[in-house]
């Protein structure tokens, strides 16, 4: 009988041990089955020079991320198994330590799942920033259910694999008390607490990338060791991991590429002081923001695409284009609402996290508004959503503009639609809204700079209901979406073209971001970045036509205090595209863990240690990696490590703003 209670005391220790690796291993399964799913779900983004060493690749860097994850996720069930006590052996117990380990691995299954729908949008995992990004969104319910109904595989997909996870999960037996002895508790326990420290360094190991010293704790950018494209790094992570090891990181690190600032900043400076050619000339300035724009929808800059046949979805862009300054390549600094804001009124582009989301956004820094209110002009903000939506409000008062106008303020204007037009997710749809921004407008004093932001162009993807047999279903779901904004604009210009202060008027439209895409033009790591930047002026002084260059929207505030004969310093990241040589214009961003800089016709890829490729800009492709056969790089690099290190040294240190203008923006 002694015999028979130390062999089942040992066995049920032992076999709380199994019971956990077992079920482990279980969740490997469920994290692999997320990220073939993932891959399927975005299959056009990863099948450009899909082969099997890669996908070898991928899957293998994959299980680093994934056992990473896993034991983070999993900590408090191993504990739970394992810990050395007698008294925990029960059903009970047991059926408890099975519920949480169900629910953990059942919700991080799901969120690897909904990443999988967001991907298109940023092309890289998600962060802990999303949850400041949403902040201050009440209407995200709808846009879930919406995004949820039209992918209801995952929904079922969740419904096998948590099921699977339930019926599968092995439950470790235990010993009747009648069966043990004080002696036999004490062995039991003295398994458990061993088998708990063979385990640890393990657990530690897979959390940290591995044991050996040398090895720092793996974080997002270390998937850039798997993979070829930027873009690729979201299929070797995974949701989870990307959210843990993002919380309460510090963003900004200030590198050492120069042994100091003014090293730096000999190579580059952010510090612009132009020189006009004429006195300041007080026009008035006007930037629309167009949801989701990418220019792979416009006709007008994609007479070459599929076989020259593409028409796009913008006649009334394509005919404002045909007067406007144009550039052969264009593009947006980061994948985000929040993105676009800063870089295109501040000059400030994203860099491994949304500025706005970071401390250093308290920082002292300004907008072209704050700039302009200084000279005497009237600064206004319009966004169709609800006040404070994404933070805009905020970051409008915040920057300089002393009027901001949302949902509210247009619902409780008598001479438009009120709430009738609101459009049941976002905010008011953009016909109306844009024909209320023009109405405003018409109230302001001159000179007056002022900035739109629209909405419709965006999930959940519909139109208005008396525009469905209009703008019906055709290729991606935001293609209706596209057409009904364009016809907003158009209308917008029409009316406007009608105003006493047309044509003292600067007119700039851009895109916060890219959006989904059907080309794989579009699908590349800079080819996601392809927004437009249209310079249009009615009075003819600005020579339209396409130019031969590179634009971003960090340039937009450089190029417009240029146009106005403005002569005092300020900061921008981006530089004059009205006095720069088109040959020395350039484009960066960030996209996981790489920032990609783009000048003399080719983009650069820097992990912030080396160069992983570079690109023809005309490889549209980007099937060539020319590293290392490109006279440019070297000079390539070093312009780019000096914009890092200023960049990061003013966020770290508040400079964002030229010294001399400090106390003048405080006031």
């Amino acid at each position: 009988m002694m015999m028979k209670r130390r062999t089942l005391v040992m066995e049920t220790a032992l076999a709380a041990v199994v019971a956990v690796l077992v079920n482990i291993f279980m969740v490997f399964i469920t994290y692999f089955i997320a990220r073939l799913e993932f891959l399927f779900e975005n299959y056009s983004y990863f099948s450009n020079g899909l082969t099997l060493d890669k996908l070898g690749r991928w899957l293998w860097g994959g299980y680093l991320f994934d056992r990473s994850a896993i034991v983070y996720t999993n900590l408090l069930y191993i504990l739970l198994m394992l810990f050395p006590l007698w008294l925990k052996e029960h059903k009970g117990y047991h059926l408890f330590c099975k519920w949480v380990f169900v629910v953990v691995n059942g919700l991080t299954f799901i969120i690897n799942l909904g990443d999988s729908v967001y991907f298109p949008y940023t092309l890289r995992r998600t962060t802990t920033s999303v949850f400041s990004e949403f902040k201050n969104e009440n209407n995200l319910g709808d846009v879930f259910w919406g995004e949820l109904l039209g992918h209801w595989y995952l929904i079922l997909l969740a419904v096998v694999v948590i099921w699977g996870l339930w019926k599968l999960y092995v439950m470790p037996r235990t010993v009747h008390t009648k069966y043990s002895t004080a002696v036999s508790r004490l062995k039991f326990g003295g398994i458990q607490l061993l088998m708990l420290l063979l385990l640890s360094p393990l657990c530690i190991g897979a959390a940290r990338g591995g044991l050996d010293s040398s090895i720092r704790p793996i974080t997002v950018n270390n998937a850039n060791q798997y993979v070829i494209r930027p873009t690729e790094c979201a299929l070797v992570l995974n949701t989870p991991f990307s959210m843990i090891r993002t919380i309460g990181k510090n963003v900004f690190v200030v590198p050492s590429y120069f042994p100091t600032i003014e090293a730096a900043e000999k190579v580059f400076s952010p510090i612009k002081q132009l020189s006009p050619v004429h006195p300041f000339q007080k026009k008035n300035v006007v930037i629309l923001i167009v949801e989701s724009f990418g220019r792979e929808y416009i006709g007008a800059f994609n007479h070459g695409l599929d076989n020259g046949q593409y028409k796009g979805y913008t006649p009334n862009v394509d005919k404002l284009i045909a007067k406007s300054m144009v550039f052969k390549y264009s593009f947006c600094n980061g994948r985000k609402s929040i993105d676009g804001m800063p870089s295109v009124l501040c000059g400030i582009p994203m860099f491994v996290e949304p500025f706005v989301l970071t401390s250093a956004s308290m920082n002292n820094y300004t907008s072209i508004a704050g700039q302009l209110d200084k000279e005497g002009y009237q600064t206004s903000f319009f966004h169709g959503a609800n006040r404070g939506s994404m933070g805009f409000m905020a970051f409008a008062n915040k920057t300089g503009f002393k009027e901001y106008f949302g949902r509210q303020d247009y619902a409780s204007d008598s001479r438009f639609g009120g709430e009738a037009d609101f459009d049941g997710h976002w905010g008011i749809w953009d016909e109306p809204f844009l024909q209320y921004w023009c109405t405003k407008i018409g109230e302001m004093k001159q000179p007056f700079m002022t900035a739109c932001f629209t909405v419709s162009s965006h999930t959940p993807y519909v139109v208005p209901q008396k525009y469905k047999n209009v703008y019906r279903e055709e290729g991606l779901p935001i293609h209706k979406c596209i057409r009904y904004t364009d016809m907003a604009i158009g209308k917008f210009f029409e009316r406007a073209s009608k105003q006493p202060w047309y044509k003292n008027t600067i007119f700039v439209l851009t895109s916060d971001h890219t959006n989904i895409s059907d080309h794989h033009e579009y699908q590349t790591d800079i080819g996601g970045f392809s927004s437009p930047v249209i310079i249009f002026d009615p009075s003819g002084e600005i020579t339209p036509g396409m130019r031969n260059g590179i634009a971003q929207q960090i340039d937009i505030m450089p190029t417009l205090l240029d146009i106005l004969g403005y002569d005092k310093p300020f900061l921008s990241f981006g530089c004059d595209l009205m006095k720069t040589p088109m040959e020395e214009t350039y484009a960066v961003n960030y996209l996981n863990g790489i920032y990609q800089y783009c000048k003399y016709g080719y983009v650069l890829q820097f992990d912030g240690l080396h160069t992983r490729g570079i690109y023809s800009l005309d490889d549209r492709l980007m099937k060539v990696n020319l590293k290392g056969k490109v006279k440019e790089q070297e000079k390539m690099e070093k312009e780019l490590k000096a914009i890092i290190q200023q960049y990061m040294y003013r966020m770290v240190n508040d400079k964002l703003m030229p010294e001399s203008q400090k106390s003048q923006f405080n006031q």
